[in-house]
């Protein structure tokens, strides 16, 4: 493929995926600029912008017109502004918001696996460990800037003021997130190579870890110092034990049933079904749980994928089954089951032909996992 892109355009790969990526970009722009009601308001505000001026202001949804936005604070204006026919932004995602990020994430992995080849880091294992508090961190700002809004709520500024802390919101903290960490594996791997470090794994690590605990911390200050966030030590305990246990049983079976499961990813397989279990007890505790852990409300669903498996089960559950079974369940079955396929589909061979990409691809995987799972723990843990 690659060598077809350079005889035809006389472009090596990074360069066609910058041209693509940039095409992309500029086409957007241009029809922005052009056909502003139809491409700004109608598709880059309505499912991109606009959800996130709606969150950061702590808005039931925004409302985009001819005069600017205008920030609603009741769900039944928002229905209202949508029967009316005006384009309307809420907070969370949409399908078409899903699908575009998932596009651009396939983007940015291959432009990421450019960046390490061209870097020549990013071959072993260690790699992948090493950046495991990354994963946790980006929940965590993300948590960061869910107590702002409830600091909004309560009459109080936030630490992060808005536009700033669109930085904390999707799609944008993903693109914060990256850069932080880049940032850190460039300065690991520089202090590796000065002599000062032996390996840049442990420092990799300690830097995540440092900046985890600094954003957990922050919110635990909030939880002892204000009225709108309080702290239940019992659900992180149970998302846990729940997450743990599942793990164990998945891998049990499922290498019982298929032995080579284990042969391409070892202990990251484990990980990584771990980290979509912590998403999948998660949601189960957040949306079912809340009221007989904390007796506070149930939480509300954020994304597209469990929001509409939420919607099903209560549809084909009787009433006195959901009672007492909750309808947030199945979403721990379906992650799973998703992860343990992922974790089988990457064999050994997959390591051996392209160790970054494969690398790359199994960080990508665990992250989508426990980026939101820790988020809607530690919502859950600091009522927010």
């Amino acid at each position: 493929m690659s060598t077809r892109v350079d005889r035809r355009f006389g472009l090596s790969p990074e360069r066609a995926w910058a041209a693509v990526v940039g095409g992309f970009a500029l086409l957007l722009a241009v029809g922005s600029a052009v056909f502003p009601r139809a491409v700004y308001d109608r598709f880059v505000w309505r499912y991109f912008w606009g959800p996130v001026v709606a969150d950061g202001r702590g808005a039931q949804c925004a409302v985009r017109d001819a005069g600017g936005t205008e920030l609603l604070g009741s769900s039944s204006a928002c229905q209202a502004a949508i029967g009316a026919g005006e384009v309307v932004a809420s907070p969370g995602y949409t399908t078409v918001s899903t699908v575009s990020y998932v596009v651009v994430l396939l983007a940015m992995l291959v432009g990421v696996v450019f960046l390490l080849r061209r870097l020549e880091i990013g071959e072993e294992l260690r790699f992948f460990f090493a950046l495991f508090p990354f994963m946790l961190l980006g929940g965590a700002l993300r948590t960061v800037e869910d107590s702002g809004v409830a600091a909004l709520r309560a009459g109080v500024e936030p630490l992060i003021p808005f536009p700033a802390s669109a930085l904390l919101i999707s799609p944008f903290i993903y693109f914060t997130a990256f850069g932080f960490t880049l940032a850190c594996v460039l300065a690991a791997y520089g202090l590796a190579n000065r002599g000062i470090v032996d390996d840049y794994a442990r420092p990799l690590f300690a830097m995540g870890a440092v900046a985890l605990a600094a954003s957990v911390g922050y919110l635990s200050y909030l939880a002892a110092a204000t009225d709108y966030v309080e702290f239940y030590p019992q659900v992180p305990a149970l998302t846990l034990v729940v997450a743990c246990v599942a793990t164990a049983i998945t891998w049990k079976l499922a290498t019982a049933y298929e032995p080579t499961i284990r042969q391409g990813t070892g202990v990251a397989g484990i990980v990584i079904i771990w980290g979509h279990a912590v998403d999948g007890a998660a949601n189960v505790i957040g949306l079912d749980w809340m009221p007989a852990l904390t007796g506070t409300a149930n939480l509300v669903p954020k994304h597209v994928v469990n929001a509409l498996i939420v919607n099903w089960t209560g549809r084909l559950l009787p009433d006195s089954v959901v009672a007492v079974t909750g309808d947030a369940w199945p979403f721990l079955l379906v992650k799973l089951v998703a992860a343990s396929f992922v974790v089988w589909v990457f064999n050994g061979e997959m390591f051996e032909e392209s160790p970054r990409y494969t690398l790359m691809l199994l960080i990508t995987v665990l992250a989508v996992g426990l980026g939101p799972g820790t988020r809607d723990m530690l919502r859950a843990t600091f009522g927010i």
